[in-house]
This record gives C-alpha cells, structure tokens and sequence, in this order.
C-alpha cells in the first residue's frame, strides 16, 4: 500500500475503534490512539479505552500514557504521537490512527502550529474578568477582539471565552482557519478515512454504552480518581462532572446517566464538523471497504 499511516476518524460510538482494530489486523498494523481522554489512565471505563479482547488482537499505543494529575497539551501529544509512529514504521508495520479529537489527529499526522505564549497571569485575570461582567459582557468583548472565535464559542462557556480571550491577547485565535490548520503536508503518505454512519444511530449507540458503563462500575473508577489530584485538562473528561455529581448526591444515576448522553451527543455533533473539516477524507462504513480503498 502506498499509505504508511492510516487514520480511522469518526463521531463517538460510530464503531471507529472497532474497524481499525479489524483493519490493523487486515493490513499488518498497529494502532496508535489520537483519542485526547484515552491518554489518560485511571478511567478506562469513562473514556472507553479498548478492551482486554481488542488490545490482543491488535497492538495500541498511547492509550493511559498520562497520569491524571498531568496537565496534557495537543503540543506534547504531537511529538509522543509523532515517535510512536516512526516506530511503528521502523517495524515494517502500518501506523493505524484511530480517534475522534480532530486537533489530535492533525498534531499525529503532521505539524501543527501551536499559539503563541499568553502573558503570565492572564488566564487567572481574564477568569476574573468573566466572572465580574458575566457571560454576555465576556463574550461581548471577544467578539470585539476575535469575532471568527466570537462565532465558534457560546457566552456560557466560560472555559473556552476565557481560553479565547487569552489567545486573542497573544495575537492568535481559537478558531483558526482551516487553511491555517490543515496547511502543512503530513509527514508520511496518510490516507484518512471517515466513518460515516447515521446520526440516530449514534444516538442510539450512545444511550446503549452510557448504561453499559454504569452496569461496569464507571461510578468505582470515578471515585477513586476523585480521590487524587485532577490536572484541569483531565477534569474536562467528558462525563466525569456528571458522575462527581452523582456520587457527591446532588443528582440520581438516571439523571447522570441522561446528562452524560446529552453531552456525548453533542460531542458527536462536533466531531461530525470536524469530519466535514478534514481534507481528502474518504469516507467509509467499514474496515472491509478501508482495505478496498487502500
């Protein structure tokens, strides 16, 4: 095959891991996570790392390479991401990317450029700020300094306002534009498939594994990550908020449950965008019709 790196993209529950874990054995490969959550380890259960059944039939990399106290960056993800590959390469293999963050996936595939340095102290200052003028005053003021990332950012998310007004003090955006993002050849022939599949179909694989995870013990692993010290980037682990909450008894299991399918649910959305983003994606519907595209 021409393609030393493939990668398998798709929204969450569309049966992506499932297809590279087939298609890495298909072709001879190894699969090298681009999943931001599944660097961490300690929640397995939460962030839906790869089974004991699916890690036999296919060697994976990256996944619970970070402790959760460790403040993880797209940046350093890159140049782990970038070593994991080589090595797979060097062993006559097929690096076999597989994962859902878009930046992720970029960083893995080629370089990409990173903002500049925020001066010392202004994200602590621009929180304060959010928090003395409110949402809409922040957001205001964003889109007076940024609009392109005033556009891409509701006023009530007060992390990535004042994300994106930190950045906008340094001169960079949060949302830059695709040209900017995608510019950069990939630094080995890469060939990028797009799993596509219907979004009622998604919703309903995702009410099916949120309950799957409570039948696990996800409430267990939750707790005793509670109990040790969260770096911010770990603390954004899609559903940990909702099952702290259960656990600290503010909320029952069902409505945990609901709200973390509400929230997977829109994650999906936007990894479907993503996937619009993405040049020269091919899309596909399974791991038998990636080794015919190959």
């Amino acid at each position: 095959m021409a393609a030393g790196v493939v990668a398998v993209f798709g929204p969450t529950a569309s049966g992506k891991s499932a297809a590279a874990v087939e298609l890495a054995e298909r072709i001879g490969g190894e699969i090298v996570s681009c999943d931001a959550m599944q660097l961490y380890r300690g929640l397995p259960i939460l962030t839906n790392q790869p089974t004991d059944a699916e890690l036999a039939r296919a060697p994976h990399h990256l996944v619970g390479v970070w402790p959760l106290w460790h403040e993880g960056s797209v940046a350093e993800y890159g140049a782990i991401a970038h070593r994991a590959i080589d090595e797979v390469l060097a062993r006559g293999r097929v690096a076999v990317l597989c994962g859902g963050s878009g930046l992720y996936l970029r960083a893995a595939v080629g370089r990409l450029e990173t903002p500049g340095q925020p001066a010392p102290g202004a994200r602590k200052r621009l929180e304060q700020l959010y928090d003395r003028v409110g949402p809409g005053s922040a957001h205001a003021l964003l889109a007076e300094r940024d609009p392109h990332a005033a556009r891409a950012v509701h006023a009530n998310d007060r992390r990535r306002v004042v994300r994106a007004l930190e950045l906008a003090e340094a001169g960079e955006t949060l949302a830059p534009a695709i040209s900017q993002l995608w510019e950069h050849e990939p630094r080995h022939p890469t060939v990028v498939f797009g799993i596509e599949i219907d979004p009622d179909a998604v919703r309903r694989r995702i009410e099916l594994r949120t309950a799957a995870m409570f039948e696990r013990g996800v409430e267990d692993e939750v707790r005793a990550a509670l109990a040790g010290p969260l770096s911010s980037t770990a603390a954004r682990i899609h559903g940990l908020q909702d099952v702290a909450a259960l656990l600290a008894g503010e909320i029952d299991r069902d409505q945990a449950a609901r709200r973390l399918i509400v929230r997977t649910r829109r994650y999906a959305k936007r990894q479907r965008v993503w996937m619009r983003r993405l040049p020269g994606l091919v899309p596909v519907a399974s791991a038998a019709e990636m080794v015919e595209r190959l």
